[in-house]
């Protein structure tokens, strides 16, 4: 099944998407999320019934897919050559840091850029979400089957703050409001073989990466098996999984720039635009004001 979420920011449509309609879920669960997870039967009954009404999404927002996680886990130097590019060997054990929930926004939705963002980056991932709790599971293959579906996402991260000031820690070059665009679907694992998925970006329609998930260094259901060793995954978290070579951090190519369109695009699971906008800061408040 193939799931997305239509409409304003803030006033979203959970729907399913089947033979080139969508169909409003909202008789079934409020919003693409934990509850959704649990009655995926109840959608394909609904389905065969014809119970849910259409959805006219012409000209509609695309959201993210799901609604906003509690936690955004990711993994870091997942793919061979991307590690390499980094100057890095690959990781024995995966690399974990986390961003910010309110990263997440459409996959189409304009990227802010900060005024003091020097070196922003883009990173074309598979995003996974977990559709059960999950902790101290005993096995990859139990991993695998804790994930309720996939989606493409755009890890931007600003690597001065990540890497040149960071204290150690990545997050800090990766929690910048509106730096996760997801989407623009949630497909449940059945759909698709996630074992040799190709991944692409583009910047102002030149390609930057071209991978496949066969570069993985730790497999999806690895993934969720390992962290879950470390943390109690819910329904409804989401899992960068990493990003392949062909970023800014490698040297070979510019840093975005304000005016920059952005395409990132997953094999089966489609393609996200999104264009740089920097912004100014805040005013500070007049003394007279805050008196």
């Amino acid at each position: 099944m193939r799931f997305a979420r239509l409409g304003p920011i803030g006033e979203e449509t959970p729907v399913v998407l089947h033979n080139g309609t969508a169909y409003d879920l909202r008789a079934i669960a409020p919003d693409v999320g934990a509850e959704l997870f649990g009655k995926l039967d109840a959608v394909v009954e609904a389905l065969d019934k014809g119970a849910l009404p259409e959805v006219n999404g012409e000209g509609l927002r695309i959201g993210a897919p799901i609604e906003r996680p509690q936690a955004v886990v990711c993994i870091g130097m997942n793919y061979a050559a991307h590690a390499a590019e980094s100057g890095a060997e690959p990781p024995e054990q995966p690399v974990i840091f986390f961003k910010h929930p309110n990263t997440v926004v459409g996959p189409d939705d304009v990227v802010p850029l900060p005024p003091h963002a020097k070196k922003l980056d883009w990173e074309v991932e598979l995003a996974l979400v977990v559709g059960k709790q999950s902790w101290l599971l005993n096995s990859p293959e139990e991993g695998l089957a804790a994930v309720a579906g996939v989606t493409v996402a755009d890890d931007l991260s600003e690597r001065t703050w990540q890497i040149e000031i960071s204290g150690g820690q990545w997050s800090k070059g990766k929690a910048t409001p509106g730096s996760t665009p997801l989407g623009p679907v949630l497909v449940t694992p059945d759909e698709i073989d996630l074992r040799n998925l190709r991944l692409t970006s583009a910047v102002n329609g030149e390609r930057r990466q071209n991978s496949t998930t066969a570069d993985l260094i730790f497999d999806v259901g690895t993934i969720v098996f390992e962290l879950s060793q470390f943390m109690q995954l819910e329904p409804g978290d989401l899992i960068l999984t990493g990003t392949p070579e062909g970023v800014g951090l490698s040297g070979r190519f510019d840093y975005l720039k304000d005016g920059d369109v952005v395409e990132i695009g997953i094999e089966g699971l489609g393609v996200q635009r999104h264009a740089v906008k920097a912004f100014a800061a805040p005013a500070a408040e007049s003394a007279e004001a805050t008196a």
